[in-house]
Protein backbone atom coordinates (compact mmCIF):
# COMPACT_ATOMS: atom_id res chain seq x y z
CA UNK A 1 0.00 0.00 0.00
CA UNK A 2 1.01 3.61 -0.55
CA UNK A 3 1.54 6.31 2.05
CA UNK A 4 -1.90 7.68 1.19
CA UNK A 5 -3.45 4.23 1.72
CA UNK A 6 -1.84 3.79 5.14
CA UNK A 7 -2.75 7.32 6.16
CA UNK A 8 -6.37 6.69 5.16
CA UNK A 9 -6.42 3.44 7.14
CA UNK A 10 -4.96 5.21 10.17
CA UNK A 11 -7.90 7.62 10.16
CA UNK A 12 -10.31 4.68 10.15
CA UNK A 13 -8.78 2.97 13.19
CA UNK A 14 -11.00 2.74 16.26
CA UNK A 15 -8.39 2.92 19.02
CA UNK A 16 -9.38 1.95 22.55
CA UNK A 17 -6.98 3.12 25.25
CA UNK A 18 -8.81 1.55 28.19
CA UNK A 19 -7.26 -1.15 30.37
CA UNK A 20 -8.16 -4.84 30.09
CA UNK A 21 -8.92 -6.35 33.49
CA UNK A 22 -10.76 -9.63 34.09
CA UNK A 23 -11.69 -9.89 30.43
CA UNK A 24 -13.27 -6.45 30.13
CA UNK A 25 -12.23 -3.05 28.83
CA UNK A 26 -12.35 -0.62 31.75
CA UNK A 27 -11.46 2.98 32.45
CA UNK A 28 -8.81 3.76 35.05
CA UNK A 29 -10.32 3.77 38.53
CA UNK A 30 -9.83 7.52 38.90
CA UNK A 31 -10.90 8.25 35.31
CA UNK A 32 -7.62 9.94 34.37
CA UNK A 33 -6.10 9.54 30.91
CA UNK A 34 -2.82 10.18 29.15
CA UNK A 35 -2.84 11.60 25.59
CA UNK A 36 -1.26 9.29 23.04
CA UNK A 37 0.74 11.32 20.51
CA UNK A 38 2.23 9.71 17.41
CA UNK A 39 5.93 10.66 17.36
CA UNK A 40 6.09 10.40 13.59
CA UNK A 41 3.51 13.13 12.98
CA UNK A 42 2.71 14.61 16.42
CA UNK A 43 -0.97 13.80 15.87
CA UNK A 44 -3.25 12.73 18.71
CA UNK A 45 -4.12 9.03 18.47
CA UNK A 46 -6.15 8.27 21.57
CA UNK A 47 -6.47 8.77 25.30
CA UNK A 48 -4.79 6.08 27.35
CA UNK A 49 -6.14 4.97 30.71
CA UNK A 50 -3.82 6.26 33.43
CA UNK A 51 -3.84 3.19 35.62
CA UNK A 52 -3.63 3.52 39.40
CA UNK A 53 -2.40 1.31 42.22
CA UNK A 54 -6.03 0.35 42.76
CA UNK A 55 -6.21 -0.87 39.16
CA UNK A 56 -3.09 -3.00 39.67
CA UNK A 57 -4.59 -4.42 42.85
CA UNK A 58 -7.78 -5.34 41.01
CA UNK A 59 -5.87 -6.91 38.11
CA UNK A 60 -3.63 -8.88 40.47
CA UNK A 61 -6.65 -10.08 42.45
CA UNK A 62 -8.41 -11.28 39.30
CA UNK A 63 -5.23 -12.92 38.06
CA UNK A 64 -4.85 -14.74 41.39
CA UNK A 65 -8.44 -15.97 41.26
CA UNK A 66 -7.90 -17.22 37.73
CA UNK A 67 -4.73 -19.05 38.75
CA UNK A 68 -6.16 -20.58 41.90
CA UNK A 69 -9.37 -21.88 40.35
CA UNK A 70 -7.37 -23.57 37.59
CA UNK A 71 -9.27 -22.20 34.60
CA UNK A 72 -5.89 -21.87 32.87
CA UNK A 73 -3.24 -23.19 35.26
CA UNK A 74 -4.80 -26.67 35.43
CA UNK A 75 -5.92 -26.78 31.82
CA UNK A 76 -4.29 -29.55 29.82
CA UNK A 77 -0.96 -28.24 28.53
CA UNK A 78 -1.80 -29.28 24.98
CA UNK A 79 -4.99 -27.23 25.13
CA UNK A 80 -3.11 -24.20 26.45
CA UNK A 81 -0.78 -24.63 23.52
CA UNK A 82 -3.64 -24.80 21.03
CA UNK A 83 -5.06 -21.55 22.42
CA UNK A 84 -1.70 -19.78 22.04
CA UNK A 85 -1.42 -21.03 18.47
CA UNK A 86 -4.93 -19.68 17.79
CA UNK A 87 -3.75 -16.35 19.20
CA UNK A 88 -0.82 -16.39 16.79
CA UNK A 89 -3.24 -17.05 13.93
CA UNK A 90 -5.46 -14.15 15.01
CA UNK A 91 -2.48 -11.82 15.19
CA UNK A 92 -1.61 -12.63 11.59
CA UNK A 93 -5.24 -12.18 10.56
CA UNK A 94 -5.02 -8.69 12.12
CA UNK A 95 -1.52 -8.06 10.74
CA UNK A 96 -2.24 -4.73 9.07
CA UNK A 97 -4.15 -3.38 12.07
CA UNK A 98 -1.47 -4.34 14.58
CA UNK A 99 1.35 -3.11 12.33
CA UNK A 100 -0.37 0.22 11.79
CA UNK A 101 -1.01 0.65 15.53
CA UNK A 102 2.64 -0.12 16.24
CA UNK A 103 3.87 2.32 13.61
CA UNK A 104 1.62 5.16 14.71
CA UNK A 105 2.40 4.57 18.38
CA UNK A 106 6.18 4.18 18.10
CA UNK A 107 7.29 5.91 14.91
CA UNK A 108 8.63 2.65 13.44
CA UNK A 109 8.38 2.28 9.66
CA UNK A 110 5.34 0.28 8.55
CA UNK A 111 7.70 -1.80 6.39
CA UNK A 112 9.29 -3.08 9.61
CA UNK A 113 6.25 -3.52 11.83
CA UNK A 114 4.39 -5.40 9.12
CA UNK A 115 7.27 -7.67 8.11
CA UNK A 116 9.27 -8.02 11.35
CA UNK A 117 7.55 -6.92 14.55
CA UNK A 118 4.04 -8.35 14.29
CA UNK A 119 5.04 -11.61 12.53
CA UNK A 120 7.84 -12.01 15.06
CA UNK A 121 5.47 -11.60 17.99
CA UNK A 122 2.98 -14.05 16.44
CA UNK A 123 5.78 -16.56 15.83
CA UNK A 124 6.73 -16.32 19.51
CA UNK A 125 3.23 -17.27 20.65
CA UNK A 126 3.15 -20.07 18.10
CA UNK A 127 6.54 -21.45 19.20
CA UNK A 128 5.66 -21.53 22.89
CA UNK A 129 2.21 -22.83 22.11
CA UNK A 130 3.76 -25.77 20.28
CA UNK A 131 6.22 -26.25 23.15
CA UNK A 132 3.59 -26.19 25.91
CA UNK A 133 3.05 -29.96 26.11
CA UNK A 134 6.58 -31.00 25.21
CA UNK A 135 8.27 -30.45 28.54
CA UNK A 136 9.11 -33.51 30.60
CA UNK A 137 9.04 -34.04 34.33
CA UNK A 138 11.38 -36.41 36.18
CA UNK A 139 11.23 -39.58 38.26
CA UNK A 140 14.67 -39.64 39.87
CA UNK A 141 16.34 -42.56 41.57
CA UNK A 142 15.20 -42.97 45.21
CA UNK A 143 15.69 -45.72 47.84
CA UNK A 144 13.61 -48.92 47.55
CA UNK A 145 10.06 -48.46 48.76
CA UNK A 146 9.78 -44.87 47.55
CA UNK A 147 9.06 -42.93 44.40
CA UNK A 148 9.63 -39.23 43.78
CA UNK A 149 7.99 -37.06 41.15
CA UNK A 150 9.89 -33.90 40.20
CA UNK A 151 7.68 -31.56 38.20
CA UNK A 152 7.98 -28.12 36.66
CA UNK A 153 5.10 -26.06 38.06
CA UNK A 154 3.92 -22.51 37.28
CA UNK A 155 4.71 -19.93 39.94
CA UNK A 156 1.36 -18.12 39.98
CA UNK A 157 0.85 -14.48 39.00
CA UNK A 158 3.46 -12.86 36.79
CA UNK A 159 3.92 -9.10 36.62
CA UNK A 160 5.48 -8.10 33.30
CA UNK A 161 6.81 -4.63 32.51
CA UNK A 162 7.89 -4.05 28.91
CA UNK A 163 9.59 -1.14 27.07
CA UNK A 164 8.63 1.11 24.20
CA UNK A 165 11.23 0.12 21.61
CA UNK A 166 9.68 -3.27 20.69
CA UNK A 167 6.26 -3.01 22.34
CA UNK A 168 4.55 -6.06 20.86
CA UNK A 169 7.55 -8.34 20.37
CA UNK A 170 8.97 -7.99 23.88
CA UNK A 171 5.48 -8.34 25.35
CA UNK A 172 5.28 -11.65 23.48
CA UNK A 173 8.69 -12.68 24.83
CA UNK A 174 7.29 -12.38 28.37
CA UNK A 175 3.69 -13.43 27.86
CA UNK A 176 4.13 -16.52 25.68
CA UNK A 177 6.35 -18.56 28.04
CA UNK A 178 4.50 -17.32 31.13
CA UNK A 179 1.12 -18.32 29.70
CA UNK A 180 2.37 -21.57 28.17
CA UNK A 181 3.53 -22.57 31.66
CA UNK A 182 0.07 -21.95 33.15
CA UNK A 183 0.62 -18.64 34.93
CA UNK A 184 -1.71 -15.66 35.01
CA UNK A 185 -0.27 -12.25 34.05
CA UNK A 186 -0.59 -8.55 34.82
CA UNK A 187 1.13 -6.70 31.97
CA UNK A 188 2.23 -3.08 32.11
CA UNK A 189 3.12 -1.80 28.64
CA UNK A 190 5.22 1.33 28.21
CA UNK A 191 3.22 4.53 28.54
CA UNK A 192 4.51 5.66 25.14
CA UNK A 193 3.45 2.46 23.35
CA UNK A 194 0.50 0.67 24.97
CA UNK A 195 -1.87 0.32 22.03
CA UNK A 196 -0.77 -3.03 20.57
CA UNK A 197 -0.60 -4.68 24.01
CA UNK A 198 -4.19 -3.65 24.70
CA UNK A 199 -5.35 -4.93 21.34
CA UNK A 200 -3.41 -8.14 21.93
CA UNK A 201 -5.43 -8.70 25.11
CA UNK A 202 -8.64 -8.45 23.08
CA UNK A 203 -7.34 -11.06 20.64
CA UNK A 204 -6.21 -13.30 23.51
CA UNK A 205 -9.77 -13.41 24.82
CA UNK A 206 -11.05 -14.18 21.34
CA UNK A 207 -8.50 -16.98 21.04
CA UNK A 208 -9.80 -18.60 24.22
CA UNK A 209 -7.57 -17.38 27.04
CA UNK A 210 -10.01 -17.14 29.97
CA UNK A 211 -10.93 -13.82 31.54
CA UNK A 212 -8.56 -12.81 34.32
CA UNK A 213 -5.60 -14.76 32.96
CA UNK A 214 -4.16 -11.88 30.93
CA UNK A 215 -4.71 -8.37 32.29
CA UNK A 216 -3.17 -5.23 30.78
CA UNK A 217 -2.89 -2.12 32.94
CA UNK A 218 -1.42 0.91 31.15
CA UNK A 219 -0.16 3.94 33.03
CA UNK A 220 2.91 5.64 34.36
CA UNK A 221 5.83 3.52 35.44
CA UNK A 222 6.19 5.06 38.87
CA UNK A 223 2.56 4.22 39.63
CA UNK A 224 1.65 1.04 37.78
CA UNK A 225 5.13 -0.46 37.47
CA UNK A 226 6.01 0.41 41.04
CA UNK A 227 2.87 -1.21 42.40
CA UNK A 228 3.48 -4.37 40.34
CA UNK A 229 6.97 -4.61 41.84
CA UNK A 230 5.70 -4.08 45.37
CA UNK A 231 2.47 -6.07 45.15
CA UNK A 232 2.44 -8.92 47.68
CA UNK A 233 0.20 -11.06 45.48
CA UNK A 234 2.47 -11.05 42.42
CA UNK A 235 4.96 -13.93 42.44
CA UNK A 236 7.28 -13.07 39.54
CA UNK A 237 8.44 -9.81 37.99
CA UNK A 238 9.71 -9.88 34.39
CA UNK A 239 11.18 -6.61 33.12
CA UNK A 240 12.93 -5.16 30.11
CA UNK A 241 14.14 -1.58 30.35
CA UNK A 242 16.84 0.61 31.85
CA UNK A 243 19.36 -0.49 34.44
CA UNK A 244 18.34 2.30 36.81
CA UNK A 245 14.72 1.14 36.83
CA UNK A 246 15.78 -2.51 37.12
CA UNK A 247 17.74 -1.71 40.27
CA UNK A 248 14.73 0.00 41.82
CA UNK A 249 12.50 -2.93 40.92
CA UNK A 250 14.91 -5.27 42.71
CA UNK A 251 14.60 -3.12 45.83
CA UNK A 252 10.81 -3.05 45.55
CA UNK A 253 10.62 -6.80 45.03
CA UNK A 254 12.96 -7.51 47.91
CA UNK A 255 11.23 -5.25 50.40
CA UNK A 256 7.74 -6.56 49.55
CA UNK A 257 7.25 -10.31 49.15
CA UNK A 258 10.72 -11.18 47.79
CA UNK A 259 9.17 -12.01 44.41
CA UNK A 260 11.43 -13.52 41.78
CA UNK A 261 12.76 -11.15 39.17
CA UNK A 262 14.02 -11.65 35.62
CA UNK A 263 15.64 -8.47 34.31
CA UNK A 264 16.93 -7.47 30.89
CA UNK A 265 18.41 -4.09 31.65
CA UNK A 266 20.18 -2.50 28.74
CA UNK A 267 23.63 -2.60 27.26
CA UNK A 268 26.49 -0.90 25.49
CA UNK A 269 27.40 -3.60 23.05
CA UNK A 270 30.67 -3.72 21.14
CA UNK A 271 31.41 -4.78 17.58
CA UNK A 272 35.00 -5.93 17.00
CA UNK A 273 36.22 -5.80 13.40
CA UNK A 274 39.57 -7.33 12.47
CA UNK A 275 41.41 -6.39 9.28
CA UNK A 276 41.05 -9.90 7.83
CA UNK A 277 37.24 -9.63 7.79
CA UNK A 278 35.10 -8.87 4.76
CA UNK A 279 35.03 -5.15 5.52
CA UNK A 280 32.19 -4.33 3.15
CA UNK A 281 29.89 -6.91 4.72
CA UNK A 282 31.08 -5.98 8.20
CA UNK A 283 30.28 -2.31 7.57
CA UNK A 284 26.83 -3.06 6.16
CA UNK A 285 25.99 -5.24 9.14
CA UNK A 286 27.54 -2.74 11.56
CA UNK A 287 25.22 -0.04 10.21
CA UNK A 288 22.28 -2.36 10.79
CA UNK A 289 23.51 -3.20 14.29
CA UNK A 290 23.92 0.46 15.23
CA UNK A 291 21.08 2.21 13.38
CA UNK A 292 18.20 -0.24 12.93
CA UNK A 293 15.06 0.87 14.79
CA UNK A 294 16.64 4.32 15.05
CA UNK A 295 19.32 2.82 17.29
CA UNK A 296 16.68 2.26 19.96
CA UNK A 297 17.78 -1.30 20.66
CA UNK A 298 19.13 -2.54 23.99
CA UNK A 299 21.67 -4.76 22.23
CA UNK A 300 22.62 -2.18 19.57
CA UNK A 301 26.29 -2.42 18.59
CA UNK A 302 26.91 1.23 19.43
CA UNK A 303 30.66 0.80 19.99
CA UNK A 304 32.63 -0.33 16.94
CA UNK A 305 36.24 -1.34 17.59
CA UNK A 306 38.29 -1.69 14.40
CA UNK A 307 41.82 -3.00 13.94
CA UNK A 308 43.95 0.08 13.29
CA UNK A 309 45.16 -0.97 9.83
CA UNK A 310 41.54 -1.21 8.61
CA UNK A 311 40.10 1.74 10.57
CA UNK A 312 39.99 4.42 7.88
CA UNK A 313 38.68 2.14 5.15
CA UNK A 314 36.04 0.75 7.48
CA UNK A 315 34.83 4.21 8.52
CA UNK A 316 34.37 5.15 4.88
CA UNK A 317 32.41 1.95 4.21
CA UNK A 318 30.30 2.47 7.34
CA UNK A 319 29.49 6.02 6.26
CA UNK A 320 28.23 4.73 2.93
CA UNK A 321 26.25 1.94 4.61
CA UNK A 322 24.61 4.37 7.03
CA UNK A 323 22.75 6.02 4.16
CA UNK A 324 20.38 3.04 4.14
CA UNK A 325 19.08 4.30 7.49
CA UNK A 326 18.07 7.82 6.55
CA UNK A 327 14.77 8.83 8.20
CA UNK A 328 11.54 8.98 6.24
CA UNK A 329 7.78 9.02 6.77
CA UNK A 330 6.95 5.84 8.75
CA UNK A 331 3.87 5.30 6.58
CA UNK A 332 5.81 5.49 3.32
CA UNK A 333 6.42 1.75 3.21
CA UNK A 334 10.10 2.38 2.50
CA UNK A 335 13.31 1.02 3.97
CA UNK A 336 15.28 3.17 6.38
CA UNK A 337 14.36 4.66 9.72
CA UNK A 338 11.26 6.22 11.18
CA UNK A 339 11.12 8.70 14.02
CA UNK A 340 12.54 8.36 17.50
CA UNK A 341 10.03 7.63 20.24
CA UNK A 342 9.47 11.32 21.04
CA UNK A 343 10.74 14.83 20.47
CA UNK A 344 12.11 14.82 24.02
CA UNK A 345 14.13 11.68 23.34
CA UNK A 346 15.37 13.18 20.07
CA UNK A 347 16.51 16.19 22.12
CA UNK A 348 18.50 13.91 24.43
CA UNK A 349 20.10 11.95 21.61
CA UNK A 350 20.86 15.19 19.74
CA UNK A 351 22.60 16.52 22.84
CA UNK A 352 24.70 13.34 23.06
CA UNK A 353 25.67 13.72 19.40
CA UNK A 354 26.67 17.37 19.93
CA UNK A 355 28.80 16.44 22.96
CA UNK A 356 30.52 13.61 21.12
CA UNK A 357 31.13 15.84 18.08
CA UNK A 358 32.72 18.44 20.33
CA UNK A 359 35.11 15.91 21.85
CA UNK A 360 35.82 13.95 18.68
CA UNK A 361 35.07 14.08 14.94
CA UNK A 362 31.54 13.85 13.58
CA UNK A 363 32.16 11.94 10.38
CA UNK A 364 28.58 11.81 9.17
CA UNK A 365 24.98 12.53 10.14
CA UNK A 366 23.47 13.80 13.35
CA UNK A 367 21.18 16.39 11.78
CA UNK A 368 17.63 16.86 13.06
CA UNK A 369 15.03 16.31 10.33
CA UNK A 370 11.37 17.36 10.15
CA UNK A 371 8.97 14.97 8.41
CA UNK A 372 5.16 15.09 8.37
CA UNK A 373 5.18 17.89 10.91
CA UNK A 374 7.43 16.18 13.47
CA UNK A 375 11.09 16.88 14.20
CA UNK A 376 11.60 13.64 16.15
CA UNK A 377 13.88 12.37 13.37
CA UNK A 378 17.69 12.17 13.35
CA UNK A 379 20.12 11.18 10.64
CA UNK A 380 22.44 8.37 11.81
CA UNK A 381 25.62 9.79 13.32
CA UNK A 382 29.15 8.35 13.21
CA UNK A 383 31.80 9.73 15.56
CA UNK A 384 35.53 8.95 15.66
CA UNK A 385 38.51 10.23 17.62
CA UNK A 386 37.03 9.90 21.10
CA UNK A 387 39.26 8.84 23.98
CA UNK A 388 38.85 5.23 25.05
CA UNK A 389 37.42 6.34 28.40
CA UNK A 390 34.89 8.78 26.89
CA UNK A 391 31.36 8.44 28.24
CA UNK A 392 30.02 7.57 24.80
CA UNK A 393 31.88 4.25 25.04
CA UNK A 394 30.14 3.45 28.33
CA UNK A 395 26.75 5.22 28.53
CA UNK A 396 23.71 3.86 26.68
CA UNK A 397 22.37 6.64 24.43
CA UNK A 398 19.59 4.59 22.77
CA UNK A 399 19.63 6.44 19.48
CA UNK A 400 21.26 6.46 16.02
CA UNK A 401 24.77 7.28 17.24
CA UNK A 402 27.84 5.07 16.97
CA UNK A 403 31.46 5.62 18.09
CA UNK A 404 34.33 4.02 16.15
CA UNK A 405 37.63 3.38 17.94
CA UNK A 406 40.84 1.72 16.65
CA UNK A 407 42.64 -1.07 18.50
CA UNK A 408 45.97 -2.86 18.21
CA UNK A 409 45.86 -6.61 18.79
CA UNK A 410 43.47 -9.05 20.40
CA UNK A 411 44.22 -8.19 24.00
CA UNK A 412 43.44 -4.50 23.54
CA UNK A 413 40.30 -5.33 21.57
CA UNK A 414 38.96 -7.50 24.38
CA UNK A 415 39.97 -5.01 27.07
CA UNK A 416 38.15 -2.17 25.29
CA UNK A 417 35.11 -4.33 24.57
CA UNK A 418 34.77 -5.38 28.20
CA UNK A 419 35.37 -1.88 29.62
CA UNK A 420 31.71 -1.32 30.41
CA UNK A 421 29.26 -2.08 33.20
CA UNK A 422 27.09 -4.05 30.78
CA UNK A 423 27.28 -7.51 29.26
CA UNK A 424 24.36 -8.01 26.91
CA UNK A 425 25.78 -8.60 23.44
CA UNK A 426 28.91 -8.36 21.31
CA UNK A 427 29.84 -8.97 17.69
CA UNK A 428 33.14 -10.19 16.25
CA UNK A 429 34.32 -10.10 12.65
CA UNK A 430 37.26 -12.26 11.51
CA UNK A 431 38.02 -15.06 9.06
CA UNK A 432 40.33 -16.68 11.62
CA UNK A 433 38.26 -19.46 13.22
CA UNK A 434 40.71 -19.95 16.08
CA UNK A 435 40.57 -16.23 16.87
CA UNK A 436 36.77 -16.31 16.76
CA UNK A 437 36.67 -19.09 19.36
CA UNK A 438 39.42 -17.54 21.46
CA UNK A 439 37.90 -14.09 21.69
CA UNK A 440 34.25 -15.10 21.97
CA UNK A 441 35.22 -16.93 25.17
CA UNK A 442 36.79 -13.78 26.59
CA UNK A 443 34.03 -11.31 25.69
CA UNK A 444 31.60 -10.66 28.55
CA UNK A 445 28.25 -10.90 26.76
CA UNK A 446 25.15 -13.04 26.86
CA UNK A 447 25.32 -13.41 23.07
CA UNK A 448 28.43 -13.14 20.90
CA UNK A 449 27.61 -12.88 17.18
CA UNK A 450 30.48 -14.01 14.95
CA UNK A 451 30.55 -12.53 11.44
CA UNK A 452 27.09 -11.07 11.94
CA UNK A 453 25.46 -8.68 14.43
CA UNK A 454 22.83 -8.98 17.14
CA UNK A 455 21.96 -12.58 16.31
CA UNK A 456 18.93 -14.00 18.09
CA UNK A 457 16.18 -16.51 17.48
CA UNK A 458 13.36 -18.30 19.20
CA UNK A 459 15.59 -21.31 19.92
CA UNK A 460 18.42 -19.40 21.62
CA UNK A 461 18.31 -17.58 24.98
CA UNK A 462 18.64 -13.79 25.05
CA UNK A 463 19.89 -11.87 28.08
CA UNK A 464 23.04 -10.56 29.67
CA UNK A 465 25.59 -10.44 32.43
CA UNK A 466 26.72 -7.66 34.77
CA UNK A 467 24.31 -4.72 34.86
CA UNK A 468 22.52 -5.97 31.76
CA UNK A 469 20.53 -8.10 34.17
CA UNK A 470 19.81 -11.79 34.63
CA UNK A 471 17.29 -14.32 33.44
CA UNK A 472 16.71 -15.11 29.79
CA UNK A 473 14.04 -14.41 27.18
CA UNK A 474 13.39 -16.76 24.25
CA UNK A 475 14.14 -20.49 23.94
CA UNK A 476 13.17 -23.20 26.42
CA UNK A 477 15.23 -21.39 29.03
CA UNK A 478 12.67 -18.57 29.28
CA UNK A 479 10.38 -21.07 31.01
CA UNK A 480 12.81 -20.98 33.94
CA UNK A 481 11.63 -17.44 34.72
CA UNK A 482 8.06 -18.57 35.30
CA UNK A 483 8.32 -22.10 36.71
CA UNK A 484 10.24 -24.05 39.31
CA UNK A 485 10.77 -27.62 40.38
CA UNK A 486 8.40 -29.22 42.87
CA UNK A 487 9.19 -32.60 44.44
CA UNK A 488 6.49 -34.99 45.63
CA UNK A 489 7.92 -37.98 47.54
CA UNK A 490 5.87 -41.15 47.98
CA UNK A 491 6.98 -43.55 50.70
CA UNK A 492 5.05 -46.73 49.98
CA UNK A 493 7.02 -49.39 51.85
Amino acid sequence: MTTIDWAARSRELAIDGRAVIDGRRVDASEGATIPVISPGSLTHLADLAAGTERDVDLAADRARQAFDDGRWSRLDAAERGRVLVRLADLMMEHLDELALLETLDSGKPIAQTRVVDVPGAAATFRWYGELADKRFDEIPSTPPGSTALVRRVPLGVVGAIVPWNYPLEIAAWKLAPALASGNSVVLKPATETSLTALRLADLALEAGIPAGVLNVVPGRGSTVGGRIARHPGIDVLAFTGSTAVAKQLMVDAGTSNMKRVALEAGGKSSNLVFADADLGLAAAKAAFGAFYNQGQVCSANSRILVERSAHDEFVQLLTEASRAYEPSDPLAGADGNGSLISRAHADDVGAAIALAAGDGTLVSGGERVTITGSDAYLRPAIVTGLAADHDLHRVEVFGPLVAVLPFDGEDEAVRLANATDYGLAASLWTTDLARAHRLSERLVAGTVSVNTVDALGLTTPFGGFRQSGFGRDLSRHALDNYTDWKTTWFQWA
